[in-house]
C-alpha cells in the first residue's frame, strides 16, 4: 500500500510515517497545500491522510482538487476540528472517513486498511484468487494451504497486481507503489523485474498457476 500524509505538524506526520512504515506501508509526506497539489497531480495513492488546516491553504480545497481531477484515491481526514458541520462538509466533498485528533496510530492504521480493503478487495480480510489466499491482517500468503514466505515488497507487489486484476501496470507505476517518491531518484526500474521474477518463482514452487503476464514495452498485469 502507498499513502500520502498531508500534515503541517511535522512531528505528527513523522510519527504516522514511522508507525505505518513499520507495518509495511509505503509513505510519502508533505507539509503544505502546494506540495500536496503537486503530489496528487503526479501520483496515485491507495489512501491520503489529510489535515484540514495547512499553512498555505485548506484541506477542503485539496478534496475539491481531487474531485475536479477525477482522482479515486481514498481519503481519511485527520483534524482537530470536530464540529458536525466540518464532518458533513468533508464527507460531501468526497472524504471516506474522518478521525479527530488526538488519535491512536493503531486506530488510524486499521481505518486505512479497512478503507483500502473496501476499495480494492470489496471489504474482505481474506483475498482469494483460485488456489492463492492472502490474509491481510497476518500478512500470510497460502497456496493450496501451503505457506509462501514473501518479503514485504513481494507481498505489496502481489496485492497491487491482484488489486488491479487484468489491468496493465507500467514499471513506473509499480516502482512508485513499492518505493514511493524515491522511485524518481532511481536510475532504472530494473529492480521491478527482480521482484516479479522472485514472486513468480516462489508462487510456482508452492504449486500456484502463473498469472503474471509481461506486456512487452508496457509493463505487467495479473490475469486469469
Amino acid at each position: 500500500m502507498k499513502i500520502l500524509i498531508i500534515e503541517d505538524e511535522q512531528e505528527i506526520a513523522q510519527s504516522i510515517s514511522s508507525y505505518f512504515k513499520d507495518n509495511g506501508v509505503t509513505c510519502e509526506t508533505v507539509y503544505n497545500y502546494a506540495q500536496a497539489v503537486q503530489k496528487i497531480d503526479n501520483y496515485d495513492y491507495d489512501c491520503i491522510l489529510l489535515d484540514l488546516t495547512l499553512p498555505d491553504g485548506n484541506g477542503f480545497d485539496i478534496l475539491k482538487e481531487l474531485r475536479n481531477k477525477d482522482k479515486t484515491d481514498g481519503v481519511i481526514i485527520i483534524s482537530a476540528k470536530e464540529t458536525l458541520e466540518t464532518r458533513i462538509e468533508g464527507f460531501s466533498l468526497g472524504a471516506d472517513d474522518y478521525l479527530t485528533k488526538p488519535f491512536h496510530l493503531s486506530e488510524l492504521l486499521v481505518r486505512m486498511q479497512a478503507l483500502v480493503r473496501r476499495r480494492n478487495f470489496k471489504g474482505s480480510n481474506s483475498i482469494v484468487f483460485k488456489e492463492i489466499r492472502i490474509e491481510i491482517f497476518t500478512k500470510t500468503v497460502m497456496v493450496n494451504e501451503l505457506r509462501v514466505d514473501l518479503t514485504r515488497k513481494e507481498l505489496n507487489l502481489l496485492l497491487f497486481l491482484i488489486g488491479n486484476n487484468n489491468k496493465v501496470l507500467s514499471k513506473a507505476a509499480i516502482a512508485e507503489h513499492l518505493s514511493g517518491d524515491m522511485a524518481d531518484m532511481l536510475d532504472s526500474h530494473d529492480f521491478i523485474y527482480a521482484h516479479i521474477k522472485n514472486l513468480k518463482k516462489k508462487l510456482a514452487k508452492a504449486g500456484s498457476g502463473d498469472y503474471i503476464r509481461t506486456v512487452y514495452g508496457e509493463g505487467y498485469k495479473w490475469e486469469k
